[in-house]
């Protein structure tokens, strides 16, 4: 069996989380979740972003960082919810055009990501769930995060552009778009069926 390094990519309560422990339970892939639960900055980053930004980004650079090492060491396939690219070029590029990130922060922080990322091997395939602000709101509120209640749809909204932004740039492995707008991947079987499908043939197209 080949070894396969697959990355899902997404928005804030797209579903990325849910959909990684349920393809890496059916294909036997192992697991590498965002560790939003660990990172001490994100509560007071949502309560005063200015202030800590810049900290709370370099504290998710520093993790997907780890994550790639162990990504490497793997002997089994793997999968990983969210990448090291969407941190830099999604949320802290967002936080710097939003003024929440003073330029010399940015600076350094863009530099220490290029310095890194240009090491890092890209996944085989990264799976962009594509989601409106609506359905992103409605998963925000179900899985009733205190310090995502806040979350204003129009922060959303930025993120959603600059997530197409970079997809649409995006050249250095194979893209499965599927859009999330009236999927129940979790609950209904057939949903799930269907991302199995498509995750199958993009897999399958690299080997022919």
């Amino acid at each position: 069996m080949c070894h396969r390094f697959i990355a899902i990519a997404g928005n804030i309560g797209a579903g990325k989380s849910t959909l990684t422990g349920m393809l890496a339970q059916h294909f036997g892939w192992q697991p590498f979740y965002e560790a939003n639960a660990e990172n001490p900055y994100l509560a007071d980053f949502y309560e005063e972003m200015q202030r800590w930004s810049f900290h709370s980004q370099v504290f998710f650079l520093g993790k997907r960082l780890e994550h790639h090492r162990q990504l490497l060491d793997h002997p089994g396939s793997v999968i990983q919810d969210r990448t090291v690219y969407e941190d830099a070029e999604i949320f802290a590029r967002n936080l710097y055009m939003q003024g929440n990130m003073a330029e010399r922060d940015y600076d350094a922080y863009r530099r220490l990501y290029r310095a890194v990322s240009s090491f890092l091997p890209p996944p085989d395939l990264i799976i962009y769930l594509e989601s409106s602000v609506e359905t992103l709101l409605k998963h925000i509120q179900k899985r009733g995060r205190d310090f995502e209640r806040h979350i204003a749809p129009t922060y959303l909204a930025q993120l959603n552009g600059l997530y197409e932004d970079w997809i649409g740039d995006w050249t250095a492995c194979p893209v499965l778009r599927i859009p999330m707008d009236g999927m129940d991947f979790q609950n209904q079987r057939a949903d799930f069926e269907h991302i199995l499908q498509q995750v199958e043939h993009s897999l399958a197209l690299q080997e022919s």
